[in-house]
């Protein structure tokens, strides 16, 4: 039995013993390209003439096929196909079997043992103290709202409510004797550092499956039940808006898949007006033909991800095709968003071997449109292959664009494709000027001179900027994060559905806040983010 992958219509093919037999390497090849370009009709067709026949009927998650004249090539048993987007592949020679996919099934079963919300038990919570340990490691994985059954996740919002209700007792006590009388010294850390910026992530569902996002099986989803609702956003932005935060942003999974956001856009922009700031952060495929809507509801700003300008490339790192829907959605970006300095940004993971010829490619964007164009360093999350072997820093970045020749100065660097927008066999070394940085601000900003865009460094991992950091993040299942490298979350959602008051809410977005550490989550460097492990995946964060 081969199982092959998914297939939207959910058909599984199965032998019928009298069809002649052809080339085995032929017919799979043939077979897996019809079944990833979803020409149901020509696997359907085509599968008939397979060794030792077939026949075709409904299963409900599969397509597999079984051959009893063994007829399938051994390359392709027992191993991981990249061409089947990593899917397992197996055969039997007697009936099929249904086979999970090992890592999405242990990256659940880690789930399920870890805690949500406060990650302390009721009893462990009453002998702690309110501010310094009850958010401590509370969301291991991607958070453990992601349980076996309802039954299960009920119980255990059950006990973060009382765990909160608990917590806002000797909150509100010290409130007492501190009075404070400012709302947003609640969003001010101990290191006096204020947050004035706040990321929603929107869904955890995406339409690319980006390498350094997630894990190749995908990640597991929580039901829609579990999400924030409209209604619950509104009144956590209305909270943070109340609390002093100024800019919020979008995010995913990929933003542009849930039905409601021109809606949201549009409650923000229209009832905030100290927020002066809606941004959006999107993978850029469907992004065209929202913008206009979205441009009207009141966006502002766009980032896009965008990791190479070649299509073969893009399909590598993404795992989807799409490259000239982005780049067609870059060009409407910056027609239709209003004129200024940082409108619309393209956002590139720089990845040593993969990317790291294409910098000078992408600076060349900034000639002719008013975008930014950023490097990011790769950043280690759960289950997204980071290694350091294939880590870029930032000096290594400017070597690569202003020269072309290797660290030891022996030989040429630049070996790659021509341009794929610009037509040229090559682009010689850029010289970048240095520009001033805004507060704040997590890029280190560039100019080239003739350029309508600027070009960013942002330098997580080599040069950290979190004496400065404003950022706080929602995931899209209700969680507060007060860092993107820390594991500590605490469920806004739950406090919510709780019915806490809006006072009790400030009093919990406060306290998580007074646990903020000072840099990268409390892990110290890059290897010790790797080393514990201990984080969501990038797109259940929200990018």
């Amino acid at each position: 039995m081969l199982r092959i992958g998914r297939l939207n219509n959910n058909s599984m093919v199965m032998p019928n013993p009298s069809t002649p037999s052809s080339s085995a390497a032929y017919n799979t090849k043939r077979l897996v390209s019809l079944f990833f370009s979803k020409r149901w009709e020509c696997v359907e067709a085509f599968a008939k003439t397979l060794p030792g026949g077939v026949t075709v009927y409904k299963h409900p998650s599969r397509i597999v096929t079984h051959s009893s004249t063994s007829s399938l090539p051994d390359f392709l048993i027992n191993r991981n196909d990249n061409t089947a987007s990593a899917s397992t592949i197996i055969k039997s020679k007697t009936r099929p079997i249904l086979i999970t996919r090992p890592r999405l099934e242990e990256l659940r079963a880690k789930l399920r043992q870890n805690s949500d919300v406060t990650a302390k038990t009721i009893k462990q919570l009453s002998s702690a103290s309110a501010t310094k340990e009850i958010f401590t490691d509370t969301a291991k994985g991607c958070g453990a709202s992601l349980l076996v059954n309802d039954s299960s996740r009920t119980t255990l919002i059950e006990e973060n409510i009382s765990a909160i209700t608990l917590l806002l007792e000797k909150l509100r006590k010290e409130q007492v004797r501190e009075q404070p009388n400012n709302k947003s010294l609640f969003l001010k850390d101990t290191y006096n550092r204020q947050h004035t910026y706040l990321r929603i992530s929107l869904t955890e569902r995406c339409n690319l499956r980006c390498q350094y996002c997630m894990p190749p099986e995908g990640v597991p989803l929580q039901p829609s039940s579990s999400l924030l609702s409209t209604l619950e956003i509104y009144k956590l932005v209305r909270i943070f808006a109340s609390m002093g935060v100024n800019k919020i942003r979008l995010t995913g999974g990929e933003p542009l898949l849930r039905a409601d956001l021109v809606d949201i856009v549009s409650h923000i922009s229209s009832n905030y007006q100290d927020i002066d700031s809606v941004g959006m952060t999107t993978n850029g495929i469907t992004l065209s033909r929202h913008l206009p809507s979205l441009v009207d509801a009141g966006l502002t700003h766009v980032n896009v991800s965008l990791d190479t300008l070649y299509e073969d490339k893009f399909v590598e790192i993404t795992r989807r095709k799409g490259l000239h829907k982005v780049l067609n959605s870059i060009r409407s970006a910056c027609e239709l968003l209003p004129a200024g300095t940082g409108r619309v940004k393209v956002n590139c993971v720089v990845m040593k071997g993969f990317n790291d010829y294409e910098l000078r490619n992408f600076i060349m964007l900034s000639k002719d449109f008013p975008l930014d164009v950023r490097f990011i360093e790769w950043m280690p999350f759960n289950d997204n292959g980071w290694s350091a072997n294939r880590f870029m820093s930032y000096p290594s970045m400017l070597s690569r664009i202003s020269t072309d020749k290797t660290e030891d100065d022996t030989e040429p660097l630049y070996h790659d494709r021509p341009h794929p927008l610009h037509n040229q066999d090559y682009i010689p070394p850029i010289q970048l000027e240095r520009l001033m940085d805004s507060p704040n601000d997590t890029t280190k900003w560039y100019t080239v001179p003739g350029h309508l865009g600027r070009v960013g460094f942002i330098t997580s991992m080599s040069e950290q900027f979190c004496s400065s950091c404003n950022r706080l993040r929602l995931t899209a299942d209700g969680k507060l994060k007060v860092c993107l490298f820390g594991s500590e979350e605490v469920s806004l959602r739950d406090a919510l559905r709780g019915g806490v008051s809006n006072g009790d809410l400030e009093l919990l977005i406060g306290a998580a806040v007074m646990r903020k550490k000072f840099a990268l989550g409390g892990h110290g460097d890059m290897h010790g983010i790797k080393m514990a492990n201990s984080n969501r995946p990038m797109t259940l964060i929200g990018g």
